[in-house]
Formats: structure tokens, C-alpha cells, sequence
């Protein structure tokens, strides 16, 4: 096994892991998940990068790099008002429509439709909030955090990939060499799977799983294949939406969120100094899933720590994270001229995180968008 192999697929599961982990840790709070159920969402989506890297790069003999879904991860941490057994319903069903679109031509049609910018202002919607909470952060603690965008402004100079974990590293060292953390007697359980029964309540099914699948597809997926293709790859769309979609409505069950292609991450795997030649570069899959594996493994530490940071820095640890998808999202959703109003609708509602008949802001964005595009197109078309 090629070294340069191993420290790529190293570098990449790392970024991926520590850039966002306190997102998915957000995310379980929000939907009241209990310690142990927020130990199995984070060993399962390990467990389900790991086996779908591996299997998918085995099995098309194509580098393939899979990520958990951050503007998901970001959806779920904007919703209040629902239980985890619900929340496990919404996983269920977003995988299940992944899978399905893969499988059925049809579906992946009428996902395409939907215009990209209102698809974009939706995501972008969802993220803001996030990252508006950096200021306040500093403002608070700016011992902490300020050193911490210091650090990242300057990785982010010379590589963006590793920013965020610089970033991290350093505050999270700030915060318990000065004492405002403080690490408690570590007992830690053995990493566990915890099968949670999902119920099914349509208002959650349509407010959560419907953009969770809708955010997946668009910001995680679609950006994943183009990595592929950029590097000269010929991207395995239907074997990928299958395997990742079953894989997250199986992990589902285990309170972990859904699993897709990976953009960022995928790009540190794909160059030429991975390995020469382009027909061996698969094998950075198996060692990136051996990777995923051993940090599922240590996954209750890693929680352990980041429980005991104090709130307002792992707020702005997500903000700093969530900046470059902020800016990609917001990108796509005013690249178009004659999508740009229905966009800013888009956000405007997705983001204020108003809710009703039970249903969250980013189904709401999503349907004010697209009210408005439509009444656009009529007013043009008469």
C-alpha cells in the first residue's frame, strides 16, 4: 500500500470529521436525542461512510469518497419541536428517496426541475443562521474564538481543505489550557448501536425528510459527481444514490442522518500524487473507509471533548465551518438574473425559521420559492 494513499485518505477523513462534528452534535440536541442515542447517531454515520467508501470504490473500481450531509446535519439542528423516534422517520424516508431516485429514472427527473436557485436559497437559508451566531462568539469569548478565525483565515490562505480543523485544534486548545474548559473524568462506554423505532408523522415527514433529501441531493451529491468528472472519472450516479441511499435508511434506524458523496474531502483523494496511476487510485477508498472505522471507534471521546466546550465557541466553530457552503449556496442562488427574486424569498423564509401546522421553515422556503417563480413565469408567459 502506497503511502501517499494512505495520508491522503488520512487528510481527507480528518477534515470531514473534525470541520463538522460539532454540527452533527448540534443536531442530535435539537431533536432531544439522549447521550446514547447521540453515540450511535455519530458510530453509525462512521460506520455507513466507511462501508460505502469502501464497497462503492471495490465495487466501480473508481475512487469514490462519501461524506455525512452538512447542510443536513444543519437542517436537522434548525428544527425544534420534534422527538428523535420522528426524526429517525425522516432519515428513513430521505434515504429511501435517494435510493429511489437512483433506481427510478422519473424521480431524478422531478428533482432536476426544481430551479437550482431557489434549490441553493433554500440551503443557504438553512445555513445562515449558523453562521450568524460566529459574531456574538466573538464577541463573548474572544480570547477564544478570535485566535481561532486567525487560524483559519491563514490555513484557508495556503489550503481551505484544512481550515476548519485548524481552526478547531486551536480552539479547542484555548479553551482547556486557559480554563474555560474543563474535561471531566472520562468513563467512556464502548461504542454502541442503539436501534431507535421511528414514527411517522406526515407534518415532520414533509417539513424535515423532504428537504433533508432535497438538500442531499443538491448541495452534497450533485457538487460530489462533478469532483469525480472533473478529475476524469466517470461518475457511478446510480450505483452511488442506491448504495447510499439504502445505507442511510438502514443507519437511519440508529438515529444517524444521511450519507452521500463528498465534494471537498473527495478532492483530496483524486489528484495525481495519490497515486500515478489513475486505474490504482480506487484503493484510496478501502483506506478511507479503514479510517472512518477506527474514528467511529473513538467517536465517544471525541464527544466527551466537545461536550464540555463552552456554547458560544461551538457556535462559532459550526459558523466558521459553514461559511464556504454559505457562499456556495448563496452563489447558485443568484447566479441566475431571472431566479435571484424567488431566491431571496427563498432564503428569507427558510431562514427565519418560522414554522406552521407543524411543519418547519425550509419546506416553507422551498414552497414560497417556487410560488413565486411560478407567478414569475406566468406574468412573462401573458
Amino acid at each position: 500500500m502506497r503511502a501517499s494513499l494512505i495520508s491522503a485518505a488520512l487528510v481527507a477523513a480528518l477534515v470531514g470529521f473534525g470541520s463538522t462534528i460539532a454540527l452533527v452534535l448540534a443536531a442530535a440536541a435539537a431533536v432531544g436525542a439522549t447521550p446514547a442515542q447521540t453515540a450511535s447517531w455519530v458510530l453509525a454515520v462512521c460506520l455507513a461512510k466507511a462501508v460505502g467508501s469502501a464497497g462503492l470504490s471495490w465495487w466501480t473500481r473508481v475512487p469514490v469518497v462519501l461524506a455525512w450531509s452538512t447542510p443536513g446535519a444543519a437542517l436537522i439542528a434548525a428544527t425544534t419541536g420534534i422527538t428523535m423516534a420522528e426524526t429517525v422517520g425522516a432519515f428513513l424516508l430521505a434515504g429511501v428517496l435517494i435510493m429511489l431516485t437512483g433506481a427510478v429514472r422519473p424521480l431524478g427527473r422531478v428533482v432536476a426541475m426544481i430551479p437550482d436557485g431557489i434549490a441553493s436559497g433554500m440551503l443557504a437559508g438553512v445555513l445562515l443562521p449558523f453562521c450568524l451566531k460566529l459574531a456574538p462568539g466573538a464577541k463573548e469569548l474572544p480570547v477564544l474564538v478570535l485566535p481561532m478565525v486567525l487560524a483559519f483565515l491563514i490555513v484557508r490562505k495556503a489550503n481551505p481543505a484544512p481550515a476548519v480543523l485548524a481552526a478547531l485544534a486551536v480552539g479547542v486548545g484555548l479553551a482547556f489550557s486557559t480554563g474555560a474548559a474543563h474535561l471531566p473524568v472520562i468513563e467512556l462506554p464502548g461504542p454502541e448501536l442503539h436501534f431507535i423505532a421511528p414514527e411517522f408523522r406526515p407534518s415532520v415527514l414533509i417539513g424535515l425528510g423532504v428537504p433533508l433529501y432535497l438538500a442531499t441531493m443538491a448541495a452534497q451529491n450533485l457538487p460530489g459527481f462533478a469532483t469525480l468528472r472533473a478529475a476524469g472519472y466517470e461518475a457511478p450516479v446510480r450505483p452511488a444514490l442506491i448504495v447510499t441511499g439504502g445505507i442511510s435508511a438502514v443507519t437511519g434506524l440508529f438515529g444517524a442522518h444521511t450519507i452521500n458523496m463528498a465534494a471537498i474531502t473527495a478532492a483530496i483523494c483524486l489528484g495525481d500524487d495519490v497515486h500515478p496511476d489513475r486505474d490504482q487510485r480506487w484503493k484510496v477508498g478501502l483506506v478511507y473507509g479503514a479510517i472512518w472505522m477506527l474514528l467511529g471507534l473513538l467517536s465517544p471521546l471525541m464527544i466527551v471533548m466537545m461536550g464540555a466546550l463552552p456554547v458560544a465557541l461551538v457556535g462559532a466553530i459550526v459558523g466558521l465551518a459553514l461559511l464556504g457552503p454559505l457562499t456556495g449556496a448563496l452563489a447558485g442562488a443568484f447566479a441566475l438574473p431571472a431566479q435571484r427574486f424567488p431566491a431571496a424569498v427563498t432564503v428569507a423564509v427558510t431562514a427565519s425559521g418560522v414554522a406552521a401546522f407543524g411543519i418547519g421553515a425550509a419546506f416553507w422556503g422551498l414552497a414560497a420559492g417556487l410560488s413565486v417563480h411560478v407567478a414569475d413565469r406566468a406574468r412573462l408567459a401573458a
